[in-house]
């Protein structure tokens, strides 16, 4: 009898919902990056990164639509390779860190396109202005990693015009806007 209690309770436990998962973002680990790339007066590419950034997120495969993800940037850690452009970055003329040390991206809503695709929608919160801003994203895999975690990850990009967050530095029309990349691993909480 109670083998079959056992049976019937394990049986019920199987046919539970998931429910969502909750992640941590893995920055520790350095396996998460938040890139931007802008045209350097319409000749070249500048590249550059956020060194430092938390978050994290809500995400189950089967819902999709109820994923969420928050994410906290510390504009300080702004980094093109280059000291004395990474201070001009950190002025008033661009980030302004000094009045706005941090940045924040809260979701919305995520709509799911075809295969692993999906639109991340949320607010963006930069230089004092929210807007919101829409994350063409992807999921890349999910799955155990050889410590005996669970991981999942997700990568998506966006264009963000420069005025549309008060940075009004004119470095011409090539240079109006910047895409952002973000690649993003969670750890399961």
């Amino acid at each position: 009898m109670k083998k079959l209690a056992l049976a019937a309770a394990l049986a019920s436990m199987m046919v539970l919902p998931a429910k969502a998962a909750d992640y941590v973002i893995d920055t520790q680990g350095a396996h998460a990056f938040i890139q931007f790339k802008i045209s350097h007066l319409g000749y070249s590419w500048l590249y550059g990164r956020f060194n430092t950034f938390s978050g994290d997120f809500s995400y189950d495969a089967s819902k999709l639509a109820q994923s969420k993800i928050q994410l906290t940037i510390d504009t300080a850690s702004v980094d093109s390779n280059h000291a004395e452009r990474d201070k001009h970055l950190r002025s008033a003329d661009f980030l302004n860190v000094s009045k706005h040390p941090k940045a924040t991206f809260v979701s919305t809503k995520v709509v799911p396109k075809d295969g692993d695709n999906f639109d991340l929608h949320g607010n963006l919160t930069l230089n004092g202005v929210t807007k919101e801003v829409v994350i063409a994203a992807e999921k890349l895999g999910e799955g155990t990693d050889p410590w005996g975690g669970y991981r999942a990850g997700f990568a998506g990009t966006t264009t963000l015009t420069l005025k549309d967050f008060a940075i009004n530095t004119d470095l011409g029309p090539a240079s109006a806007t910047v895409q952002l990349d973000l690649t993003v691993e969670g750890i399961r909480k």
